[in-house]
């Protein structure tokens, strides 16, 4: 039934989307939205990541961006304690 070859690219195919299929569904596990404030002024942004940590971090500097020009505002946004946190989906 059918030549051992094509046998041996179909069980390939299968098993490469098998593979990718995995890798990118385990790697954004946790989305988080970062609400930060500097100067009266407020912006709120959601970051993806394999971690709540990481997700959590990644809002944070998007949101900073947001606000705050020159690394060393940036970097005093990034050390403030966020507004909020929320986490919309995670493990």
């Amino acid at each position: 039934m059918g030549k051992p070859g094509l046998w041996i690219g179909v069980v390939f195919l299968i098993a490469f989307g098998a593979i990718m299929y995995s890798s990118f569904t385990g790697m954004t596990q946790f989305r988080v939205e970062v609400c930060v404030e500097d100067m009266g002024r407020q912006a709120c942004r959601i970051a993806s990541a394999e971690t709540q940590e990481k997700a959590q971090s990644a809002a944070t500097t998007n949101a900073c961006a947001q606000l705050v020009s020159g690394m060393t505002a940036s970097m005093a946004c990034q050390g403030r304690t966020p507004v909020s946190v929320k986490v919309l989906s995670g493990n």
